[in-house]
Formats: C-alpha cells, sequence, structure tokens
C-alpha cells in the first residue's frame, strides 16, 4: 500500500467548496480509516483543517501528538470514568452521548452533545433532552450533533424525517454549533450541512453514496507482485474447491495477495486486478496470500511485475460494490494487515 496525503488534503479541500459556508472537520478514526491517522491529520491540518473527530480517547491522543495544542479534537465515543483524565491532560472534546456520560463529564470543560434523530445507535433521545438540559448544568457546548442513518442514498425519505428532528432538538441549544453530516450528508445540499461538516472516508476516495459517487482522488494504491505466470490447458481447474475450470488454453498468474493482507475472500471469482492498462480477473477463490488472474494475452504478465488491486485504475467504490459492502469495510480491513511500503505527502 502506498498513501498519497495530497489526495486526501484535495479531496478535504473538495468537501470546502462543496459546503463553502460550514466549516469542514476532518474524520481520522480507525487510524484514518487503515492510511495512517498520524500522516493524514498533518496532512489535513497543512490543508487547513481546524476539528478532527476520533473514535476513541487513544486515537485522539495520538492525534494531539501529531498536531500540537492549535486543532480540536472532538472523541465520538465519549467519556468514561477511567479516561477522564486524557480529556484535561490532551485538551480533547468529548462527545457526549447519554445522560450517563453528561454526569461523568460534570462539565468539566466543552463538550459536544449528540441527540439521536433516528440512527438509534449512540446520542440522547427526544426522550431525554430536556434531562439533559438539566444534568448539562450550563456546561459549554463546542458543538450539537446528529448522524444521519440513511444518507448514502441522497433521496431517502428519511434523510428529510432526521433533517427536521435535528433542527426541533437543536432548537433547545440556540447558541451551540451544529452539525449533522458526514460525507455522504454533505453531498444531499445546503440544508444539511449547518456550521459545520465531518467527512471521513470521503477524505480516502470514496463519496460514501450507493450509487453516483462523485470523482474523488484515490488516497490508497494497492499493489501486489506475480510469483509465478503459467499456461493452462482446457479442463484444468484453479485453486481451492476448483471453483473455475478453464473452458479454452488460458495463460494466469499468481499474485502475492490475499485475505491475510485484508483483501476480502468474498472477492472470489468477482474482482480483479489491473495489469497493462486491463482488468484481469480473479480466477477461483482467493486464498490466504494468493490470488490467481487471467493474464491470457498480456505481455507484461512476467514474475515481479506490479497488479494494481485499488486505485486510480481499480477505484475504490467499484472494489466494494464487486465485494458486496462498504468502501468504509475494505479501506479498514486492509488497515493492519497488508504491508505499506511508503507514502506520498
Amino acid at each position: 500500500m502506498r498513501v498519497d496525503y495530497n489526495a486526501v488534503a484535495e479531496n478535504w479541500r473538495f468537501f470546502k467548496k462543496r459546503a463553502p459556508n460550514a466549516a469542514v472537520a476532518a474524520v481520522v478514526k480507525a487510524d484514518a480509516y487503515g492510511l495512517g491517522a498520524v500522516a493524514a491529520s498533518r496532512a489535513l491540518a497543512q490543508a487547513g483543517a481546524r476539528a478532527f473527530f476520533t473514535a476513541t480517547s487513544g486515537e485522539a491522543l495520538r492525534v494531539r501528538k501529531a498536531l500540537g495544542e492549535g486543532p480540536q479534537i472532538f472523541v465520538l465515543n465519549g467519556p468514561s470514568e477511567k479516561d477522564l483524565a486524557h480529556y484535561a491532560d490532551a485538551k480533547l472534546t468529548p462527545i457526549l452521548n447519554s445522560i450517563a456520560q453528561i454526569k461523568i463529564w460534570d462539565a468539566r470543560g466543552p463538550a459536544g452533545l449528540h441527540i439521536d434523530t433516528g440512527m438509534n445507535r449512540l446520542g440522547l433521545g427526544p426522550e431525554e433532552l430536556t434531562q439533559s438540559m438539566v444534568a448539562l448544568k450550563g456546561a459549554s457546548l463546542a458543538l450539537v450533533m446528529s448522524h444521519l442513518a440513511c444518507g448514502s442514498d441522497l433521496k431517502h425519505e428519511m434523510n428529510a424525517t432526521q433533517l427536521k428532528r435535528f433542527i426541533d432538538a437543536a432548537s433547545l441549544f440556540p447558541q451551540a454549533p451544529l452539525s449533522l453530516s458526514a460525507t455522504a450528508g454533505a453531498l444531499i445540499g445546503p440544508d444539511y450541512h449547518f456550521d459545520l461538516i465531518r467527512p471521513g472516508v470521503g477524505l480516502y476516495g470514496s463519496g460514501g453514496l450507493d450509487a453516483d459517487n462523485p470523482q474523488l482522488i484515490p488516497a490508497a494504491l494497492i499493489e501486489a507482485p506475480i510469483l509465478q505466470v503459467r499456461d493452462v490447458e482446457p479442463g484444468e481447474s484453479f485453486g481451492y474447491g476448483g471453483t473455475f475450470t478453464a473452458a479454452q488454453k488460458m495463460r494466469t498468474a499468481t499474485v502475492a495477495l490475499g485475505y491475510a493482507d485484508g483483501y476480502l475472500r468474498s472477492l472470489s471469482g468477482r474482482g480483479y486486478g489491473v495489469l497493462g492498462g486491463v482488468k484481469r480477473p480473479i480466477l477461483g477463490r482467493v486464498s490466504m496470500d494468493l490470488i490467481i488472474l487471467d493474464v491470457t494475452g498480456c505481455a507484461e504478465a512476467q514474475p515481479g511485475a506490479m497488479v494494481e488491486f485499488l486505485g486510480p485504475n481499480a477505484p475504490l467504490d467499484d472494489i466494494a460494490a464487486l465485494a458486496g459492502t462498504a468502501s468504509y469495510e475494505i479501506l479498514t480491513t486492509f488497515a493492519g494487515t497488508v504491508r505499506k511500503t511508503g507514502a506520498r505527502t
């Protein structure tokens, strides 16, 4: 894997143009979706990002160390009794998701408040809002936020429902900045932008939509070398289970990539690698560290040649669709498994 942090910064600028009247934060949780939170955060700060979101305080501490004291770092999962000291030491801003977390925080400093408007995951329900106002004891709110459940479908009726619920609930906190949209929601339109948008996967190359994604710049390039090339006669089968059989004479290449590297097994017989500018289909099953490709008629197919499996010619959203999953899973599954050989900044 090679990561282009200039692309991450350029994708942040794309969202800045889409929401010119809102602040544009950067979500760098899960090690910036597997691409390296420290380097990504630095590139984003240099581009102009001043607010960052992580899932946990541990992630936030690493980002704080990388960026210094200036930017605001929100922790989406909120505080616990065990990590309260981290917030004071590193000047982190918790997102308070429940009455229990509001009580744990006990107005120790600025905090964000998460209102659940229909995701039914984290956040205060409508019945808890009045109670939360009492529990907050006049604490300074740095943000009031919610999260769209169906933002990946721009026309889904749930988006408008949540928008109305958010406006109604946020009216109880008239002085606080507001944030509803992550990557997909930011693409719906200006009514969803409020004071701050929170792009995450969009920074790394995916629009986060079910279809018709914008052309964002791929931030990750994943290549793997060919180990062996062979000619195969008709009737021969390939890989575990012999799930593909050659109908005619073929030339195949065995490539050093597999599910141990984060390349999903669900791409068996569906995915492809790109060599010589052409998509080369996967034959049979993806195995732990090896993939077989059809390279019939490809002069470039030689041992040592590098095959692209994710990047400009193998787009993230395309690979995710073939795998039957989301672009988020493609990136984070590669995290910590595929060998990172370098980065471009």
